[in-house]
């Protein structure tokens, strides 16, 4: 599964000082001027699970390998995007590309870094993007409902796709994001090939001071209270301490480095994860002696198509899934342990796949 989110904000705000943290095998640049990140640089990060290595301890395997998402550093929007103005055609392109967004807005106070857009506001900041996402969706719209006002008269799916195309019309005019309206899987196919820029799930960082970073500040805290009201969520952190501790190849020096800063773990760890969730995903693992492995599949998904991700052959051979709860396999320590235990389940085809389940697939080639 290539899953992608895209990193955007303002210019300045620290996206690819968060990239950078956040990429562990791609690195943008980072510079104080507008328009630095110009071709998206794309970085394939590891998800962070604990789950993985207390398997790994347990099975001791040649190899272990994590599941990852990938993340995109997009260049900076400004003001009027949406009719082309700085970097806008290429953002907003890049952006329709990626399954959700990560908002990064500048929640600090620094004379030295550059900001057009007068004084700290992160809520006048995360509107100037929503406004321009949301201009470009309102064009989309109009435009198919156009051709389906022509053919709505006889064609009865033209007709109801018109009906959610007028909802989201009037929630774009309102200057509220498409996703506000919380379709359903069947109405948001009436809107599946406009790929609707303000309908994408957001998560917002707010980028702090280094003293804000367990507390907060007036910024952060006037952006979690906006965020509540559209149901999203907010992880307060300080990208630089972030971008320092991910360039740290030393465990001992990185956990000195945390201790020093009172962190349990990376604020990194915590975006990962709430990306991951972010996307409706959960993780499956595979153990064996030559390999524990961690696999990406969205929530809901059977048995069958879990066993896709391996390889298509084990979804169209696909015969029986063995399974091992994840805390089962744990408790017991091994999978013969489970066995003795009763906790090793057969199950079919219409078994529902569920987080953590330690999985073996039989199959016919």
């Amino acid at each position: 599964m290539s899953l992608q989110v895209g990193i955007v904000g303002l210019p300045n705000v620290g996206k690819s000082t968060l990239f950078n943290a956040v990429s562990n095998n791609a690195k943008a640049q980072a510079s104080n001027y507008r328009f630095c990140t110009i071709e998206p640089n794309v970085g394939q990060v590891d998800v962070p699970d604990e789950r993985l290595a207390k398997l790994a301890e347990l099975v001791v395997p040649d190899r272990i390998l994590p599941t990852t998402i990938e993340f995109v550093d997009i260049a900076g929007l400004v003001k009027g995007a949406s009719k082309g103005e700085g970097l806008g055609n290429k953002f907003l392109a890049n952006i329709r590309e990626v399954d959700a967004i990560v908002h990064v807005v500048r929640c600090f106070e620094d004379e030295n870094i550059l900001r057009e857009e007068g004084a700290i506001n992160p809520i006048s900041d995360k509107e100037i993007i929503d406004t321009e996402l949301q201009l470009k969706d309102l064009e989309s719209v109009e435009k198919k409902i156009q051709r389906c006002e022509k053919m709505a008269k006889n064609d009865p799916k033209a007709k109801v796709d018109l009906e959610i195309l007028s909802r989201c019309r009037v929630c774009l005019n309102d200057g509220k994001n498409v996703r506000s309206l919380q379709l359903s899987k069947e109405e948001k196919e009436s809107i599946y090939d406009l790929f609707l820029l303000s309908d994408k799930p957001v998560l917002y960082v707010a980028n702090v001071d280094e003293a804000s970073i367990h507390t907060g500040n007036k910024f952060s805290n006037a952006l979690v209270d906006y965020a509540k009201t559209e149901g999203s969520q907010v992880i307060v952190m300080n990208n630089s301490i972030e971008a320092q501790i991910s360039e740290m190849e030393n465990a001992e020096d990185k956990e000195l480095f945390l201790s020093e800063y009172n962190l349990a773990e990376p604020g990194l760890n915590r975006l990962i994860r709430t990306a991951y969730e972010l996307l409706d995903l959960i993780t499956y693992f595979t153990a064996g002696v030559q390999e524990v492995r961690a696999w990406t599949i969205h929530t809901g998904w059977r048995a069958p198509q879990a066993a896709s991700v391996i390889h298509t052959d084990f979804e169209k051979g696909f015969i029986k899934a063995e399974v091992i709860a994840y805390q089962d396999y744990v408790s017991f320590g091994s999978e013969a342990a489970c066995r003795e235990a009763g906790k090793f389940r057969i199950e079919g085809k219409e078994y529902v796949v569920k987080d953590g389940d330690v999985m073996h697939f039989r199959f016919n080639v």
